[in-house]
């Protein structure tokens, strides 16, 4: 019989699993692409509870206001720019195929004028390694390498908030309001720790420990835990 397992609970749009995204500072996102160089200054530093780095607020001189990730050493006043003939000084946005390899960049765009999608966790940084004449690869934190289009847009720098893993909660309180306003599910108990009626390995008998079998292809959704379908171990006969 299935399971419904909380997996299954958080995709159907429940208020339990429903991030709180009203008390995020706003969308963050690229200044719309531009055919001339746009100057803009730092006018404010936000603290935002929905992102693990904080945000600069900038406005540009023709009036547009964005919201982006902070790089390290940003304060305000701070002048930065985008579009094309931009140095590359920490915060400028610029497109992938004007930034010099081994520069590090943050809040890729996966797609031109998309706004940025990729490496935006405090204190990560992407580096650009090679460059062709149809796409730019870049070595991405995880140490994989992605290949993105010439046009897409990325800043300059590292982004702030690199010693947040350092500071511990202290409270548990504190660990489930950071974990709530990001929609992330807190504490993650293991299978076997669970109650029947949530998990397959779940029991209320402490000294049996899970039973973790593999899972067929055409098991139901409940019961599709742990080893899926895998393959056959190849061995001497």
């Amino acid at each position: 019989m299935g399971k419904s397992l909380i997996q299954q609970a958080r995709g159907k749009g429940g208020p339990t699993y429903r991030s709180k995204g009203f008390a995020n500072a706003g969308e963050i996102k690229l200044h719309p692409e531009v055919q001339t160089k746009v100057e803009g200054t730092i006018t404010n530093l936000i603290k935002c509870p929905g992102h693990s780095a904080p945000l600069v607020e900038v406005t540009y001189t023709d009036g547009v206001k964005s919201l982006l990730p902070a790089p390290e050493f940003i304060k305000i006043g701070d002048k930065v720019s985008t579009g094309p003939g931009s140095e590359v000084n920490i915060g400028n946005t610029l497109s992938l195929k004007d930034i010099p390899e081994g520069t590090p960049i943050f809040n890729i765009e996966m797609q031109p004028g998309d706004g940025g999608k990729v490496c935006r966790t405090g204190g990560s940084a992407a580096h650009v390694i090679t460059k062709t004449e149809k796409s730019v690869t870049v070595l991405l934190p995880s140490k994989k390498e992605k290949t993105f289009h010439l046009n897409c847009r990325a800043q300059i720098g590292i982004i702030a908030g690199g010693g947040r893993q350092e500071k511990p909660f202290l409270k548990a309180g504190e660990k489930h309001f950071n974990r709530r306003i990001k929609n992330k599910r807190w504490p993650n108990p293991a299978a076997h720790a669970q109650n029947a009626v949530d998990h397959p390995y779940g029991n209320k008998r402490s000294s049996r420990k899970a039973k973790n079998k593999a899972v067929g292809h055409f098991a139901p959704p409940g019961r599709k835990v742990g080893k899926l379908w895998p393959k056959s171990p190849v061995g001497p006969k």
